[in-house]
This record gives C-alpha cells, sequence and structure tokens, in this order.
C-alpha cells in the first residue's frame, strides 16, 4: 500500500508536490457512509482511490509520469553503465535546470512500513535513503550521498545488521546506479524486498503483463472476468485460450569480433476465443475478431481483478479514456469493495465529482500557477466546502482554482466558425 508520495523538480513540477493517501479526519454523515472507500493499517486510515482533476497542459499527466519514471529507474538502473544520461527532465525555469530532481515514498511492504527517497540530475544518483519501522519506530536501513566523497565509506552509511556485507554492494554501485537496484541483485533481502514491491505490487498502467502472466491470470480469474465483462455491458459469456509457442530463427551480429550467423529462438503467443450470447457455439478470434473496445475492457478488467486481489496498487492516466462512465464507476466500485488495494488515477470526468461516490480527501486537483509550476492539493484543504455542496457544479465554476478558462475572444471565434 502507498502512505505518501513526494516529487520535485520533474517537468512542469518545480517545488515539492505531496500526494497523500491518508485519510483525513472527516467525520460527516456522508463521509460516515463511504466507509468502504478506507482501509485501517496500524489504526492509520487509509484512502483506497485517489482522483487527480485539472484543466489540460496542468501536470496532471506529469505526476503519473514522474511516479513512472522513478519507478522505472529502480527496475532498470542497476543495467546502467557510465555512458548513460537520464532523461529526468527538471523544471525549465528560475534555474531550476541546475537543481536536482527528487522522489520520495511511504509505503508499506509484508506489513512492514518503509520511507524511501532519492534526488539524481541527468548525470547521476546524488543521494539515497531507506528508512523502516519494524517496531512502530523509525529506523536507518541506509544513507547515501555521493556529494560527500569519492570513499564509499563516507559516502554510505548503514543501519546495524540490517544487510548483510553492505560495502560489497557499495562498492559496485555507480552513481548511474540506485542501490536498492544494485543491492536485490546481489540478493540482499530488504532491498529485495522493496524491489520486489515496486516490481510486483505497484503497478504502472494496465496490462504491462508477459503473455506468460496474463495465461496464469486467465486460469486464476476466468470466473471473475466474466462476471465483470457482463457486468459492463459486454456479451461474451465464455472464452478458451492457450499459448502456442513459435519457434523462429533472428540474425545476430557480434561487432568486436565481427562475427555474424543465426539464432533458433522460440516465443509465446496467447490464442484465445470468445463466445457470445447470440451465438454462443460461435467462436471469435479475439485478436482480429472483437473490437480495440473489447480487447482493451479486457486487459483491464483482468488488470483490475488482479490488483484488487492481491492487494496492489494501480495507477493510471486519464481513466476514461475508451471507457464508458459507467464502466469507469464500476471499476472504483470494485476498489472501494476490495480489500486494501488502491488506485490512483487522473480523470477530466466531472460525473465522478460527488459526496455521495468521494470523499473530500479523496479528491485532488493540478493547476498550474503563473510562473509555469504545476501545484497539487487537496479538495480536504477547502474548509469551508461542506459535503452538502453541489462538488461538480462548483468545479466546473472554478470555485477550486483547477478547470480550463476560456476566454471572451475565444467564445467569440467560437460562434464565428458555427456561422
Amino acid at each position: 500500500m502507498v502512505l505518501e508520495i513526494k516529487i520535485s523538480n520533474f517537468r512542469s513540477i518545480r517545488d515539492e508536490v505531496i500526494l497523500d493517501l491518508r485519510a483525513g479526519n472527516i467525520s460527516t454523515e456522508k463521509s460516515k457512509k463511504l466507509s468502504s472507500n478506507l482501509f485501517q493499517f496500524n489504526e492509520i486510515d487509509v484512502l483506497k482511490t485517489v482522483a487527480l482533476y485539472g484543466p489540460n497542459a496542468s501536470g496532471k499527466s506529469n505526476i503519473i509520469k514522474a511516479i513512472r519514471f522513478f519507478h522505472h529507474l529502480i527496475f532498470e538502473s542497476h543495467n546502467f553503465n557510465q555512458n548513460v544520461e537520464f532523461n529526468c527532465r527538471p523544471f525549465k525555469f528560475d534555474d531550476y535546470l541546475n537543481k536536482p530532481s527528487t522522489y520520495s515514498i511511504r509505503f508499506v511492504a509484508e506489513n512492514i512500513e518503509y520511507l524511501y527517497s532519492f534526488s539524481m540530475n541527468k548525470n547521476g544518483i546524488l543521494t539515497e535513503k531507506l528508512h523502516h519501522y519494524p517496531n512502530g519506530k523509525k529506523a536507518k536501513v541506509f544513507t547515501r550521498n555521493e556529494r560527500k566523497s569519492d570513499d564509499k565509506r563516507e559516502i554510505y552509511s548503514f543501519g546495524t545488521s540490517v544487510i548483510k556485507r553492505p560495502y560489497d554492494v557499495a562498492e559496485s554501485t555507480s552513481d548511474k546506479t540506485l542501490f536498492i537496484s544494485r543491492a536485490s541483485q546481489m540478493d540482499r533481502e530488504i532491498p529485495k524486498i522493496i524491489f520486489n514491491y515496486f516490481h510486483r505490487q505497484f503497478i504502472l498502467n494496465y496490462h504491462l503483463y508477459s503473455v506468460k502472466h496474463i495465461s496464469g491470470l486467465l486460469n486464476s480469474f476466468k470466473p471473475q472476468l466474466l462476471e465483470g465483462l457482463q457486468l459492463a455491458d459486454s456479451d461474451i459469456i465464455d472464452f478458451t485460450f492457450k499459448l502456442n509457442k513459435q519457434k523462429g530463427r533472428s540474425f545476430t551480429i557480434d561487432f568486436p569480433t565481427e562475427e555474424y550467423g543465426f539464432t533458433d529462438n522460440e516465443t509465446e503467443e496467447l490464442e484465445i476465443k470468445t463466445f457470445h450470447r447470440s451465438s454462443p457455439d460461435v467462436a471469435f478470434d479475439f485478436a482480429n475478431e472483437e473490437s480495440l473496445g473489447t480487447q482493451k475492457l479486457f486487459f483491464i478488467l483482468l488488470t483490475i481483478i488482479d490488483v484488487v486481489t492481491n492487494n496492489k496498487v494501480l495507477l493510471i492516466d486519464e481513466i476514461e479514456d475508451s471507457l464508458h462512465f459507467k464502466i469507469i464507476e464500476y471499476i472504483i466500485t470494485i476498489f472501494n469493495q476490495g480489500d486494501k488495494a488502491q488506485l490512483i488515477f487522473s480523470t477530466h470526468n466531472t460525473r465522478l465529482l460527488d459526496f455521495d461516490k468521494f470523499r473530500k480527501d479523496q479528491i485532488w486537483f493540478v493547476n498550474k500557477k503563473e510562473n509555469g509550476a504545476s501545484d497539487l492539493y487537496s479538495l480536504y484543504d477547502y474548509n469551508e466546502f461542506r459535503d452538502t455542496l453541489d462538488l461538480e457544479k462548483a468545479y466546473l465554476q472554478g470555485r477550486f482554482d483547477s478547470v480550463p478558462i476560456v476566454s471572451e475572444p475565444a467564445i467569440i471565434y467560437r460562434k464565428k466558425i458555427d456561422g
């Protein structure tokens, strides 16, 4: 589970923004009816779903991109060589090009709370820190500061007996590599827990699974997927699937030795057949005969069933893309009826702005300030607005400073186009 995310100096994000998934103190009658939108960890109420609203170019997507970028760095940095230049894209104004980009996340893995952060620029990692709370008290796992020295024993500081032979890992960790990435690769216990959390529990988009993994999910969750498809108004009543192995040859060349030749390889392809209510005995080729909308819904629901069943976190940019409003509502309902799964999503769909669906602390706004920087803030910060308010109407009226503003000349221009 995620408790808090902090980001600074990434694209339109200049100063630090904070996305807090710990619930606020709300005790209204409507909020009490939405108790299923929360779960508890160590007596803390945590939000299951969080929505990001804002106009185009406000920076909503940049918050999603930042999380994805920093997580991919955790996945991949142990493979980076010294010629790598990071595409972290800091804020372009006010001399922020020369300042570090930072990322911090407070999360829970295997029922232990962790606080992990790092800073970087295009040339490499600058700082990195990991603390945990094994007994409810903060304890250092390690800290790192590449600016201190060239000596690894001055750059790194480790907690007592938390990571075995930590300096063996440090010596093989360049400034292009996150220590967590390298330590996980070198089979250190806590770093493996952290790496696996980001790799397996924090899902960065729909259907980012391998063919083999999708096959396993279809085998495990076929009844739930069929039920979800029918509730989403699909007329698919059954499907079959199988993995087909394809053999082939690929041409390879080793430039240093100038040796070349053909290599035999084998790939796996997932074949899905669907059956519809109107003709239950007629098989449809899923890849070629189902619509793109049906294909997308199929894999979206499969991802969500996996995420909710296994208490994962799902990150989605523009959740309404190609999906009907009722399906979006259904997806959110699945999360709210789950145990400890979480959904973080951006959207333009104002119909979701309803206090019968969301608490104040579940609604977040992104707005572009006059200096070009994105600001992130919660509806919970607006104490004067009660949950008896028509939230959608108030948002469209600009009462939360986060809607597109159409100038009068633009309206006149539109009238001229329409004749």
